[in-house]
């Protein structure tokens, strides 16, 4: 993808992030991505089919980084010589989350967060599948993902309605404990 296009992509993606922070995914229509993101409407279908494919675009985009398994150094965390514990992963993410407030984060409270919390919840089956030894063998596999995908993503809804007032490594501790992991067990 040349430069031009990553640009109008990063336009559409913003002003699709903004019109979601206000707005319900269903009452978005492609005129006003348009209108917000200043394109015309052959741009935009160059890059996406529709809507939806947008939004999971922008998704795939935002987690694939995130849920990738080489940590990297980045601008306020570095976890890159760090082991790839359950705990590394989690606060990784979380620091995306705070450090993108606009994106994931508005994403996740704001009146959408049903479509991208599905999105978040398929990348963090994957993730808790990477780390058998916090599925509970007692209970049938499903069922303790369930568990574990829930309870996560309901802790992030939290910790961003809370204003992210916890540390991501105080909130990663926290949710480790109330799941009752530890690390090697």
């Amino acid at each position: 993808m040349d430069r031009r296009q990553q640009k109008t992509r990063t336009a559409i993606f913003q002003a699709f992030t903004k019109l979601l922070e206000t707005k319900h995914f269903n009452n978005i229509t492609v005129q006003e991505i348009l209108n917000e993101a200043n394109v015309g409407r052959s741009t935009f279908y160059a890059h996406f089919e529709t809507k939806e494919a947008l939004l999971k675009e922008m998704c795939t985009e935002i987690f694939d980084h995130v849920f990738s398994e080489d940590l990297h150094s980045e601008k306020t965390h570095d976890f890159s010589g760090s082991g790839h514990g359950l705990k590394e992963r989690i606060t990784h993410l979380l620091y995306h989350l705070r450090d993108n407030k606009g994106n994931a984060a508005g994403m996740l409270s704001g009146e959408s967060s049903e479509l991208f919390l599905r999105y978040f919840k398929e990348y963090l089956t994957v993730m808790y599948e990477e780390y058998p030894d916090c599925i509970r063998p007692d209970v049938p596999r499903e069922l303790a993902l369930n568990h574990l995908v829930g309870s996560f993503a309901e802790a992030v809804r939290w910790w961003i309605k809370t204003r992210m007032k916890l540390r991501p490594e105080e909130l990663a501790d926290d949710y480790l404990r109330l799941i009752g992991y530890k690390e090697g067990t």
